[in-house]
């Protein structure tokens, strides 16, 4: 039989309660696994639990609603958006999808989301919306972002794929603002095993959202094959194959309510790290910004510091892995892949704090169900590395 420590420890694990797994049998059983009841109750349990928000629309990922909020705001080429370069790929590749011209901030060297007070100098006549990333569930300074796109007419699309449950100044993510796009894949806070969802308050940007999502038919299927419904439809726009699924949602029911939880577990696990690696000289740990905040510590990614520990990041996850410990990198600067690189000209040396980051973060296992002496296991192993460095 293994033994714990010899067993591999991911950097991230989903929790799936019984109930759930129950939910998702309940539903292969009922017949109807593709879009329906559950995604609707899903979706209002979504507007509860964001402050009752007028909209919100389950997506088969938070790419699917990055890409619908950007395109119903109708960009023409030369039209800019401005974003962060510490950031998924999918970020920047919806804004070219939907038809916009990336531009890229810096970063804040604290929390490594986009540094606000940079934004107003990258503001052109062309530029129509912000897209700020909440970097491992730390939120951006909102308040002076709102008020900059407020002078500027910009809209505020908030990618919030690693935010679930932050706050800002007492209010949830996803409770105020413009509109906000969530990521539920398994590595999230919450999962539908794969899936995302729009929140606005923006009626018209919800239907475009709401069309665009089920090939641009004015009713979707659930409504059409049940009892009451029509088997009649029309297109009446363009639309894609973005919906969630009734099998999806039956995660998602279970999950929604358990967040708070996830996110305790996740904050006592985080706090564990900077208590017992607060005077380990190979390693920079996260800073949280002066601004009120609670954080939901998506992820715990402090920075390497090379010549402390006596090897480069690379090494320092081979040998992590060697020792059955998982590791992640999030992220590389988007500006530094060959896309972004060759088609606007970005290069070495843009985004200087980003660049610090992207060539250090190491995301270390975090998950609600780690326990105390999974994480041990963590910290014994990368002593036992940098001892042998």
């Amino acid at each position: 039989m293994e033994k714990p420590q010899d067993e591999f420890l991911p950097f991230s694990r989903p929790s799936l309660s019984e109930e759930a797994i129950a939910e998702v049998v309940s539903c292969l059983r009922s017949g109807w696994i593709t879009t329906g009841p559950r995604v609707q109750r899903f979706e209002e349990a979504l507007k509860a639990y964001h402050g009752n928000a007028p909209f919100a629309l389950a997506l088969s990922s938070a790419t699917a609603g990055l890409h619908l909020a950007l395109a119903a705001l109708r960009l023409v080429p030369g039209d800019e958006v401005i974003t962060s370069p510490m950031t998924f790929a999918a970020t920047l590749n919806t804004i070219v999808i939907a038809g916009g011209r990336p531009v890229l901030v810096d970063v804040a060297p604290d929390s490594y989301n986009i540094d606000v007070a940079a934004i107003e100098g990258a503001i052109t006549e062309r530029t129509r919306a912000i897209v700020p990333v909440h970097f491992a569930g730390v939120p951006v300074d909102l308040d002076p972002l709102y008020a900059l796109a407020e002078r500027h007419g910009l809209r505020v699309i908030e990618d919030a794929a690693h935010a679930i449950g932050t706050e800002y100044k007492g209010r949830i993510i996803g409770s105020f603002g413009d509109t906000q796009v969530f990521s539920f894949h398994p590595n999230k806070n919450i999962t539908t095993g794969e899936g995302g969802a729009v929140i606005t308050r923006d009626a018209g940007l919800a239907a475009d959202v709401a069309l665009a999502r089920f090939h641009g038919m004015d009713r979707e299927a659930w409504n059409r094959f049940g009892k009451s419904g029509s088997l009649h439809y029309e297109i009446v726009a363009p639309g894609f194959k973005y919906n969630m699924m009734d099998m999806q949602a039956a995660l998602g029911l279970h999950q929604l309510p358990a967040l708070e939880g996830f996110i305790a577990r996740r904050t006592a696990l985080a706090e564990r790290y900077l208590a017992r690696l607060s005077d380990w000289p190979q390693w920079r740990l996260p800073r949280p910004p002066a601004y009120a905040h609670k954080p939901a510590w998506h992820l715990f990614a402090p920075l390497l510091e090379p010549e402390a520990a006596g090897m480069d990041r690379d090494t320092f996850m081979a040998g992590m892995k060697a020792r059955n410990i998982g590791t992640g990198i999030h992220y590389r600067a988007a500006h530094l892949y060959p896309y972004y690189r060759d088609r606007y000209g970005y290069r070495l040396g843009d985004f200087p704090h980003a660049e610090a980051v992207s060539e250090r973060i190491v995301s270390l296992p975090l998950f609600p169900a780690m326990t105390d002496a999974d994480q041990d296991r963590v910290i014994d192993a990368m002593s036992d590395l940098f001892a042998k460095a």
